[in-house]
This record gives C-alpha cells, structure tokens and sequence, in this order.
C-alpha cells in the first residue's frame, strides 16, 4: 500500500492538469463525456485513497480496534503511513465530504427553483417568449424543460440567427447538460483539483450545442453570428436565471471553432486517457486489498494474543473472548500443524 495508494492522487492531479487542454482537441460530445468518466473515476480515486491513508490511523485507536478486534500493535507494526500523512488526509477528505454536502443541497435546490419556474411559465409549449426588452436567452432543466427567450433577443438576431439560437439551447435540453454540469460541480467540491476539468466542461457542452446547432441550420457561420451577436447583445444586462445560455463559455474560441471546419476523431487522448483511469483504479484497488490483508493479519494477531498463547493453535474446548472467525482461525492453523507433524513423522516410500 506504500506505493499503490498514492497512485491514485499522482493520477487525479495530472488529469486535472491535461483533462482541460486536451479535451478541446476532441469532438465537443466527446470531450464532455470523457471529462465525465475523469470526474468521476477520480473523485473515486481520490476520495478512497484519502480514506485508506486516513483509516490506517484511526484504525490504531483503542475503541475502534476493539470493536473490530484487531491488534494496534500488530497495526503499528505494519503501517507505513506517516501520522502527518495520515491526519492530513483526514481533514482534507472532511473538508470534501463538507463541501460536496453544500453544493450537493444548492444543486438541489437550483432543480426545484428551475421546475418551479418552469411550471409557472405560462403556455404549454417548450418556448417560452418574455416580453421584455432586455436580451436574454437560456435553456431551463425542468420537467419538461422549457427555452425562455426574450423579444429584446429576438429583435436582434435575424431569421436564421433565432433558428440557431433555438436549436442551441434545445440542444441543451436534449442532452441534459444540466446533469452533467452538477457532477463536475459535485466533483469539484470533493477535490478543488478538478474545478479547471469543470470549466473545460462547461466549454465543451457550449461547443456540443454549437455544433448540433450547426447541424441543425446547416450553416455553421450562420451560427457563429448568432453566438456573437447574442453574446454582444447581451454584454450589457445580467442575466436573469443560471440557466445554460448561448451566450455561455468562452464565446470567442466558440466563433473561432465555428468558422472552421468540425473537429476530427481523434484517439489518441482517448487513449491516453482510459490508460490513466484504468491505472487509478489499479492503484486503488491494490491499496484496498493491501489494506484488507493488513487488517487480517492484524486480526489473526488479535485471536492469538486473545486465546493466550501467541502463535500457537488454541486448546481443544476453548473459547472465552474468542469469536467465530478466530475459533475457526485457530483451529485451521492447529489442523496445519497437526497434519505436518502426520507428514513429518510418515516414513518416505
């Protein structure tokens, strides 16, 4: 475990540093779903390595060892686990645990303040027209979802431009952007590593609309001027909702990709990636199980300490302070010995 737990973190933090660059090297529902499986295979990660070199301490204290009868001697015998490195990684994953509770309720109180909204919306159809003069225009995660849009908004784009502009944030609705936005929240509350990652995706679902927009209208610079001229339009008012917006993300590397030609497949971070993640997971589930081995021998010392003949089986009828698993423990090891003395004393043929 001495090596295998810290894998996980190296991973998570290189990751964060790379995730967001080269995901906008990939197609925009691609990287956004491969920044999915980033947050949430090293949320994972990070979160159990933390427990792990957490646990090997508190395990080491005398109520918890009792009530899972394990040596604390034995344990402190084979935990490599410095008391900084462990005590550390303690609070860093209660400060995660705190913080992922407080964006886990605002999450859910923005998706019963966004159906609330969305029922009250007069109409019975997905667009909502305000008769305001103020240029706004978002996509709002409801049941069903509605797009709300403003007459000050429409006025400045033209024909194609508002066919672009709805299919953008229809294409939001569609894909349920929402959803993966509040996973990258949540994962950037467990570890403050990856808040670049959620950014990236935000990007990246601004740039998947963009693109189903595109296909939509079958222009993509009829596109690219409805992004720039939503975005221009509405520089100069706040924006009433937190709803996902064509005017969202970094609007001009959103133009830019627009005014070229669509982003090719490319594999290769793709490979780079699930290699990454699939040696996460490896590090974490070696460090698990070296974790678990320690534990058990730590136990096994326990039933020999208890039984009061350290190293040697129990004798026959015995079985005060002694459990199931320790019962059987010691027997198993007296029917080893008894069967290699057999052996021992078998002559050879």
């Amino acid at each position: 475990m001495l090596i295998s737990v810290y894998i996980p973190l190296a991973v998570t933090a290189l990751l964060a540093a790379l995730a967001p660059r080269l995901s906008r090297r990939l197609a925009p529902r691609t990287a956004a779903w491969a920044l999915v499986c980033v947050a949430l295979v090293t949320t994972v990660g990070w979160a159990g390595s933390l427990a792990l070199l957490a646990f090997t301490r508190i395990a080491q204290i005398p109520e918890v060892a009792e009530e899972g009868r394990w040596s604390v001697p034995a344990l402190r015998a084979e935990d490599p686990v410095h008391l900084v490195v462990a005590g550390g990684s303690a609070l860093v994953l209660l400060g995660g645990s705190a913080c992922l509770v407080c964006v886990a309720v605002r999450q859910v109180r923005h998706l019963l303040w966004a159906r609330r909204e969305c029922a009250r919306m007069p109409g019975g159809s997905e667009l909502v027209v305000l008769d305001e003069d103020a240029p706004q225009a978002f996509a709002l995660a409801g049941a069903p979802g509605r797009i709300v849009v403003s007459r000050g908004m429409l006025r400045c784009l033209g024909d194609g431009e508002r066919e672009a502009l709805l299919a953008h944030e229809r294409a939001h609705l569609r894909g349920r952007h929402h959803r993966f936005q509040i996973l990258w929240r949540l994962a950037a509350a467990v570890n403050p590593l990856l808040r670049p990652l959620a950014e990236a995706g935000g990007f990246a679902l601004e740039r998947w609309a963009d693109e189903e927009a595109a296909a939509r209208v079958g222009s993509r610079r009829v596109v690219a001027r409805a992004v720039g001229r939503a975005a221009l339009a509405t520089a100069s008012h706040q924006p009433r909702a937190l709803g996902l917006a064509a005017t969202g993300g970094a609007v001009p590397q959103r133009v830019r990709a627009l005014l070229e030609p669509p982003p090719p497949r490319r594999r290769l971070p793709i490979a780079a990636g699930a290699l990454l993640l699939t040696l996460c997971c490896a590090g974490l589930a070696n460090a698990a199980s070296d974790s678990d081995q320690m534990l058990d021998d730590a136990h096994w010392a326990h039933c020999a300490t208890t039984a009061g003949h350290p190293g040697a089986p129990a004798p026959d009828g015995f079985h005060g302070g002694l459990d199931v698993h320790c019962g059987h423990r010691l027997r198993g090891e007296r029917g080893e010995h008894h069967a290699s003395g057999a052996d021992a004393g078998r002559p050879d043929h």
